[in-house]
């Protein structure tokens, strides 16, 4: 029996072990039939070898959205190789809906009556996820913990019963809790997982109808499309945030809508452009009040606008300008956003070395690397470790400190 090498390097990358990876495909068949799976990591150890070739439908779908990749793509041999469909395209759609693939629930029996005490139950859990991501960063247990209750919810709207107003609710959560996984990615650089995270709040944005949940989405899109280098697109997503209603209403979402567009605009070095945009984001959260906004948005307050208006400067190759930001927001930065405190750390030692500032950055270099809690995910701040390196070996420096500052930090990138 030949081994399924696909399956076997896709589940490696994901980083579930076999048993959570049972776990999760059980959670995934629920969310598409209405019934927990029974999937055992066996089952699972029998498919990697090879003995089960082509598994059931539901299992197929479960697979193709937890590992974000086609049955054919994963391994599994269609036990027909006519001119047929393997599968009856109508079948297969029973289990689909028309928009973006989204799971449903066939035949599913009346089941429990969701109420705002279930909405409130999946937030405590949304925002302890958000807590574990401000402080560890894009850690692959952050980003399997929201998948895992985006597939509760989804399952819970499934086979329950709800009013309309708590389905939206639902709607909103289910895509705010997506796009915490897709940061998650972002955060661990995890270009592709992050955006088919993405693709899914998109659809679970569109069911709710509202526009905070889609400017959320599209928030994160516009840092996946920087983060690919694909400027443009960023630009043109920071665009549609600032048409949002969400926006039209609270400067504080038109201010982060022009702060996005800023940082897309200085990578294309169109300058003025750039310093505009950068001027109506800190103009306009000037204007915001203190009222109640949803958990994802309280990381954006007046430490994040110096913090990423320095990242703008930097980007314009105003490093002098860029230093005296990053040191304001790591005077006003919250306690609890320790990844972040580590990530404008590691900012401030580029911008440092770039000045000629050589043994100083090395020193604000070590305290980023000594920030991070153990274990953190985030592949952004050690790939800014990384680019302090490459600027100190570049500038050719003998300093003793600084070459062995060099050596050292090789074992953390």
């Amino acid at each position: 029996m030949n081994e399924n090498t696909k399956l076997a390097a896709c589940i490696a990358e994901s980083g579930f072990s076999k048993p959570e990876l049972a776990k999760r495909l059980n959670r995934e068949i629920e969310a598409i039939t209405g019934k927990l799976g029974k999937l055992t990591d066996r089952e699972i150890r029998a498919m990697v070898q090879g003995k089960t070739r082509w598994p059931q439908l539901k299992t197929r779908l479960a697979f193709e959205r937890v590992l974000h990749a086609s049955a054919e793509n994963l391994g599994f041999v269609p036990r027909r190789k006519s001119s047929a469909p393997p599968e009856d395209d109508v079948h297969r759609r029973t289990f689909l809906t028309a928009t973006g693939g989204t799971a449903l629930a066939v035949a599913s029996p009346a089941g429990k009556r969701l109420g705002l005490s279930d909405v409130d139950r999946f937030q405590r859990d949304y925002v302890r996820i958000l807590e574990d991501d401000w402080r560890v960063g894009g850690l692959r247990e952050v980003e399997h913990q929201a998948s895992e209750l985006a597939l509760r919810i989804q399952s819970a709207l499934a086979v329950g019963t709800t009013s309309t107003g708590v389905r939206r609710r639902l709607h909103c959560l289910a895509s705010d809790v997506t796009s915490s996984a897709a940061f998650a990615a972002i955060d661990a650089k995890a270009h592709r997982r992050a955006r088919s995270y993405l693709d899914k709040a998109v659809t679970f944005a569109g069911l709710s109808g509202d526009s905070e949940t889609q400017y959320h989405v599209w928030n994160h899109l516009a840092m996946t499309a920087c983060q690919r280098e694909d400027f443009s697109e960023g630009a043109a997503a920071a665009d549609v945030m600032k048409t949002a209603s969400i926006a039209r209403r609270d400067p504080l979402y038109l201010s982060l809508a022009h702060m996005r567009n800023a940082r897309s605009l200085a990578k294309m070095n169109q300058r003025s452009d750039t310093l505009r945009a950068l001027s109506a984001a800190e103009q306009s959260f000037g204007r915001s009040g203190t009222e109640a906004r949803p958990a994802w948005i309280t990381f954006y307050d007046q430490s994040e606008v110096d913090g990423l208006a320095a990242s703008v400067w930097f980007a314009l190759g105003d490093f002098d300008r860029a230093e005296f930001f990053f040191h304001r927001t790591l005077a006003g930065i919250r306690p609890d956003m320790i990844r972040n405190r580590a990530l404008y750390t590691s900012h401030l030692a580029l911008s440092q070395a770039h000045q000629g500032e050589l043994e100083l950055a090395c020193t604000t270099g070590t305290n980023a690397y000594e920030m991070l809690p153990k274990g953190s995910g985030s592949k952004r701040t050690t790939d800014m470790l990384g680019k302090i390196r490459k600027a100190l070996v570049s500038s050719g420096s003998r300093i003793p400190e600084v070459s062995d500052w060099i050596e050292r930090s090789r074992q953390w990138t």
